[in-house]
């Protein structure tokens, strides 16, 4: 009896949480329609190439800097593949301690360097340091050496929530700028004295560049291209990748947590008898841009995750040279739990064929949710 009634008071808890859930849940904004990015006065965009002019040498050296343990894998493989697809700039992927890179929310790679050594090599420190969301923003070995990047004259670039990586080492003090519309509070809490900028994808102010959400890595890359090369450059590789246009202009508005958003993570969440886990073949000479596009995505369903898999246990380099290490080898995924990284397609092209697919096999909800955590402008579909 007194079983029972525990189990049934239990019940009472959760049915009162759930109604709890409920109240919260119909106060949460319902979706805002995509609307046209704004169009950015021809002096600003000018403004924002000039900032980002190469300080130092006529080809630059950049330093894509993350943690060991957990960087995010968009920020720190997007930036990489781009400009080495480009060719305007050397570009070394670098870890804060010996040994890989384990990215999240997957993929694991070995960095070119550490901080340390890159430091005993290059004395005279980056053009550019680029700095991905990390899963501590605290990390007292890269603030101290952004900060002496910054000292030097290089130009810090905080992609999607590494400008809070940014902030702390206390380098947005005062600054303009912006950030993964899910972390922005948080950012203007602890540093109240930044000054946030709507409805742009790309902030520079004195030295300093931040982005939107993860998305953004492209636009960001693209701009830095045009800054370094000029526009010429910069469109023979947006063509590439299969990008139209990769201007400032963005609709902060739309991304926010709404009522599908929290409805659809809770119910994925709670149906944790339906998570998979995920397959991608890593192949040599593989583009890094789309593995890490379509990894990020499928990773973020709240239904999966993806681990890579190759026919051994070596790494393998990508066409730009990353050495990605497998999670595993080829016959442990079943060919029914195996996602692709769409060779075949643009890379820019690949994040929408990777939400069409988790559409398919999730539904809509879902792929809008990856969408909205990427702060990619995806329409929403109306229920």
């Amino acid at each position: 009896m007194r079983v029972r009634h525990l189990w049934l008071g239990g019940a009472g808890l959760f049915a009162l949480a759930l109604a709890g859930f409920g109240l919260w849940l119909l106060h949460l904004p319902t979706p805002v329609a995509l609307a046209n990015p704004p169009t950015l006065a021809q002096a600003e965009t000018d403004a924002l190439l000039a900032a980002l002019k190469p300080p130092k040498r006529a080809r630059p050296l950049v330093a894509v800097v993350g943690i060991n343990d957990a960087t995010e894998t968009t920020d720190y493989l997007v930036p990489t593949g781009i400009l080495r697809r480009a060719d305007v700039a050397d570009v070394r992927m670098l870890a804060s301690a010996p040994g890989p890179v384990r990215l999240f929310p997957a993929l694991t790679v070995q960095p070119d360097a550490t901080v340390a050594a890159f430091d005993t090599r290059h004395p005279d420190g980056a053009d550019y340091v680029i700095v991905p969301a990390m899963s501590r923003d605290d990390d007292p070995a890269v603030l101290a050496w952004l900060r002496a990047q910054a000292d030097k004259g290089a130009i810090i670039i905080g992609v999607c929530a590494g400008a809070k990586v940014v902030a702390a080492a206390g380098l947005l003090d005062g600054k303009r700028a912006t950030t993964h519309w899910y972390y922005r509070e948080q950012l203007l809490q602890r540093n109240p004295s930044i000054h946030y900028v709507a409805n742009r994808r790309i902030v520079v102010d004195h030295g300093v560049a931040t982005t939107t959400g993860i998305s953004a890595s492209l636009p960001m890359m693209l701009t830095l291209v045009q800054a370094i090369a000029g526009r010429d450059k910069a469109q023979a590789v947006a063509a590439q990748l299969g990008m139209v246009r990769w201007d400032a202009g963005h609709d902060s508005g739309r991304f926010q947590f709404t009522r599908p958003f929290a409805s659809t993570v809770l119910a994925n969440t709670l149906a944790f008898w339906q998570r998979e886990e995920l397959g991608i073949l890593l192949q040599l000479g593989m583009d890094e841009v789309s593995l890490a596009l379509a990894a990020d995505a499928w990773s973020r369903t709240y239904r999966s995750r993806v681990s890579s898999f190759a026919f051994s246990s070596a790494a393998v380099d990508t066409w730009n040279g990353v050495q990605v290490i497998p999670d595993g080898v080829a016959g442990e995924w079943p060919v029914d739990r195996r996602v692709t990284s769409f060779a075949r397609q643009a890379p820019a092209r690949v994040l929408d064929h990777t939400l069409t697919a988790i559409a398919a096999r999730y539904g809509e909800p879902t792929a809008d949710v990856v969408a909205m955590q990427l702060e990619y402008p995806r329409e929403v579909t109306r229920r």
